[in-house]
């Protein structure tokens, strides 16, 4: 993390090239070591770096407020309680790094420095009321040539999705996508006469034997999260999933190595 190289001669400090020293060059730049080389004197080129900005999209939803931990047991974050614990621990790794850091949409845009940070944490520690039953993800002022961290269950509608990857993949955007789930989510362990409600009370639906849906569910699911990894990766972007059963230290881990390997 820090300063990206562009690919082209600039301020910096990395190596770029060398190139033969042109009329108006300041002597201070010219390469004596390996002028002396040759007839021709050489200047000594760094590549041109630049802070690079990272927006994070965090699912608010009202299915993020999902946790399927059974009472009287350890309890279990909500999927939007550990997703604003990733996006504000990766803030904090980005700023440290130099990196310019933000929300996707108006309210903090990328910026460096503490300040940021004390502005994420505010914005990111207010639990607020939740919007629709599922979430899509907001592009607005996600910078061009930038990256873009989305956290959800991205159980919204997945033309939704497909058109924010799209939009910004066409501005040069890379990015992950992690998908936050809860293990009842995965595993669906019920059975017998049972009312699924999404957390919004705008879907409901009852059925006498849970366990018959238990083999389509999953065949959904897996389908959904095939899908996801597909239009990830036709983006060139990156996919994968976390359990709120699990440390999130795996997942802050994951998503740090797949910004890296994304900017290469």
């Amino acid at each position: 993390m820090g300063g990206h190289g562009r690919r082209r001669a600039g301020p910096g400090e990395e190596f770029w090239q060398y190139r033969p020293a042109h009329s108006g060059d300041a002597a201070r730049f010219v390469d004596w070591r390996r002028s002396a080389r040759s007839d021709t004197q050489f200047v000594r080129d760094r590549e041109w770096q630049l802070a690079q900005s990272l927006s994070l999209w965090v699912d608010g939803s009202a299915s993020m407020r999902f946790t399927g931990a059974p009472t009287g047991r350890a309890a279990r974050p909500t999927k939007g309680a550990r997703a604003r614990l990733l996006a504000l621990a990766l803030a904090v790794l980005a700023v440290r790094g130099g990196e310019r850091v933000g929300l996707s949409g108006p309210l903090a845009p990328p910026r460096p420095g503490r300040a940021q940070l004390m502005t994420l944490a505010a914005l990111l520690g207010d639990d607020a009321a939740p919007g629709p039953d599922y979430g899509t993800p907001e592009v607005a002022g996600i910078a061009a040539q930038g990256r873009a961290v989305f956290l959800s269950d991205f159980f919204g509608d997945i033309g939704a999705i497909a058109a924010a990857l799209g939009a910004l993949a066409d501005r040069g955007v890379t990015g992950v996508m992690l998908q936050i789930l809860d293990p009842a989510e995965e595993d669906f362990p019920f059975d017998g006469r049972t009312i699924f409600e999404s957390m919004g009370g705008r879907l409901r639906h009852e059925t006498r034997e849970a366990a018959d849906l238990r083999a389509r569910y999953r065949a959904r699911l897996a389908e959904r999260r095939e899908r996801l990894a597909r239009m990830a990766a036709e983006a060139g972007w990156q996919f994968s999933t976390h359990r709120t059963a699990t440390p999130p230290e795996a997942a802050l881990l994951w998503l740090h190595a797949a910004l890296e390997r994304g900017r290469g």
